[in-house]
């Protein structure tokens, strides 16, 4: 049985404020763009003092960066699981859907993507944890089109999948005229006529 001491529940204590701090962040930032956002409205969503957020966060910028990791983290686990379950082509296809979906019911995530790659402007340490994050997601997808047989250019391929997926989300998931469950539908469509050109490569 492992021993418990008073530092081990002082730092589970310190995870647990860490996380009702960017959980409060994500929601501010799913309704305010990222340079609209200031410390006191997180810690006013968070229910604590905005000198509080500071014993947890240097600046606003850090904060935002450990919340749009979050969101990083769910899509590169929901490519691994659709690689596992999923062969050939499908693939992609497959990826194309998950990546959509979860932007689409994500949109403080989405929102948060496409200020980092319109703007970033963060600290160096700060842009390449998120460089580097983009990077993992860019491994997965070549290794996808590596392993249906392509050979040349399979960096650039996935650069221009990913950029065809965010593509259709920038034009329409605001779609006018539409209910989000039919945008939702005509966006993954779209998501899987993409999959299955890219497969054609």
């Amino acid at each position: 049985m492992k021993k418990n001491t008073f530092a081990d529940l002082k730092e589970k204590e310190r995870k647990a404020k860490r996380e009702v701090i960017i959980d409060a962040a994500e929601r501010v930032f799913g309704v305010k763009p990222f340079n609209k956002v200031n410390i006191r409205d997180i810690a006013a969503e968070a229910g604590i003092s905005h000198a509080t957020i500071y014993r947890y966060f240097p600046d606003q910028q850090t904060l935002f960066v450990e919340a749009f990791l979050r969101g990083v983290d769910e899509i590169l686990a929901r490519v691994d699981a659709v690689v596992k379950t999923q062969d050939g082509f499908h693939v992609l296809e497959a990826v194309a859907e998950s990546f959509i979906g979860f932007l689409s019911g994500n949109d403080h995530y989405f929102r948060m993507m496409t200020h980092f790659m319109l703007d970033g402007n963060l600290a160096p340490a700060l842009l390449e944890r998120l460089n580097a994050a983009e990077r993992s997601l860019l491994d997965k997808i070549e290794a996808i089109f590596v392993a249906d047989g392509a050979t040349e250019n399979t960096r650039a391929l996935a650069h221009a999948f990913f950029a065809a997926l965010n593509g259709i989300l920038i034009s329409f998931r605001d779609y006018p005229g539409r209910d989000r469950e039919a945008v939702l539908s005509h966006m993954q469509s779209l998501g899987r006529l993409i999959a299955k050109r890219f497969g054609q490569n």
